[in-house]
């Protein structure tokens, strides 16, 4: 019996198509259940076999590039489990996409607060590379959100961690633990998510200074600098809209327009102290490139294409004494800049946490920083 065939008859006949944009693999494989996920990762921790997870695919181009032999695709994984609108808790599979999750929530007022232009995001790609949206000034990242996962780990075992209620601490580490783990751990196959209301009404005001504006403001969504301009985004009654505006010293503009994502063959993030982005911003337009900077979070994503690899290296070791770093959002392998930079100190700890959920090494193999 081929592998194929046995992953077959593990997996309920969950063979697919290949996936449009992904990487070559012996097979693609579409789960409907956690319980199949976590059986296929058992036969390929079982022959070797290295797993690539696919969502949208809006951040495979983030860390070191996985050859993968089977691909593991969310799209089965694709329901709505359990909304609690009193409870402020939502609980969804991973292939549920970011614009799905946020219509429905806005049926009740509420919001994850999740990435505002997600484009074909997944709730469960958002939470593998720890992305988190423009409102993370006044709401936390997105692991902040995480209440609860189940995991399918490395070596097919099914784990839950956490609980769906907003003040339950038990177990938390491991749902703190999994976002931003790019899949190293396994698949996440189920996850709640805290949940705010939506204000009553939103605004924003346009600024020619970033930093006097986030020190006038009190407790503003974001305050988002482009090549365009600055724009500080508010939310509350319309007296606080109005006391804000005359805080900042501007006019008030209705409603919220947030920035499309940048578009380009090489997109890198520059991560810098909160204090400094204005600093980070300096850094990046000295090369001209279009750039979305994030005040008071300290991130810099900008467009490299055209920027020379000795530039790169130099904005990236600027970055690092600085007490930040540079990552690649995307860009082609010719680049030649490593992903991540510099290996942290914590990467033998890294490995042997990886070694726990994932003995093989089968699960998104080496794609962390050092090649975990």
């Amino acid at each position: 019996m081929t592998i194929g065939q046995l992953v077959t008859r593990v997996a309920r006949d969950a063979l697919s198509d290949p996936i449009a944009g992904a990487p070559p693999a012996e097979f693609t494989v579409t789960p409907t259940t956690g319980e199949d996920a976590a059986a296929v990762l058992g036969l390929a921790a079982e022959h070797e076999m290295s797993v690539l997870f696919w969502g949208g695919g809006t951040h495979q181009g983030m860390g070191h590039p996985v050859d993968p032999d089977i691909i593991i695709s969310t799209a089965g994984l694709n329901e709505i489990v359990d909304w609690q609108p009193e409870d402020l808790t939502v609980v969804v599979q991973p292939g549920v996409l970011v614009s799905e999750l946020a219509a429905r929530l806005e049926q009740h007022r509420q919001t994850a607060v999740l990435p505002e232009v997600p484009g074909a995001a997944t709730i469960g790609g958002v939470i593998a590379a720890g992305v988190s949206g423009w409102r993370r000034l006044r709401y936390g990242p997105t692991k902040d959100r995480v209440l609860e996962t189940r995991l399918a780990t490395g070596d097919g075992r099914l784990v839950r961690s956490g609980g769906r209620l907003v003040k339950n601490v038990t177990g938390y580490d491991i749902p703190r633990l999994v976002t931003g783990s790019f899949g190293s751990f396994g698949l996440i196959t189920e996850v709640c998510l805290k949940l705010w209301p939506t204000p009553a009404e939103k605004a924003m005001v346009e600024v020619a200074d970033p930093v006097a504006a986030l020190r006038a403001a009190y407790r503003p969504l974001a305050v988002v600098e482009t090549n365009a301009g600055t724009t500080v985004y508010l939310a509350g009654t319309s007296q606080e809209l109005e006391e804000q505006a005359q805080r900042i010293g501007g006019d008030l503009l209705p409603g919220h327009r947030w920035p499309e994502p940048l578009a380009g063959p090489v997109r890198l993030v520059l991560r810098m102290p909160r204090g400094e982005t204005a600093r980070g911003v300096s850094m990046v337009t000295e090369h001209g490139a279009p750039y979305q900077a994030a005040h008071g979070v300290g991130e810099v994503q900008f467009v490299a294409d055209g920027i020379e690899l000795a530039d790169l290296e130099r904005l990236r070791e600027a970055a690092d004494a600085a007490g930040g770093s540079m990552v690649v959002a995307d860009a082609p392998p010719t680049l030649g800049l490593d992903p991540w930079g510099t290996p942290p100190g914590s990467v033998p700890l890294q490995r042997r946490v990886k070694a726990a959920f994932d003995p093989r090494g089968i699960a998104n193999p080496g794609i962390l920083p050092g090649g975990i």
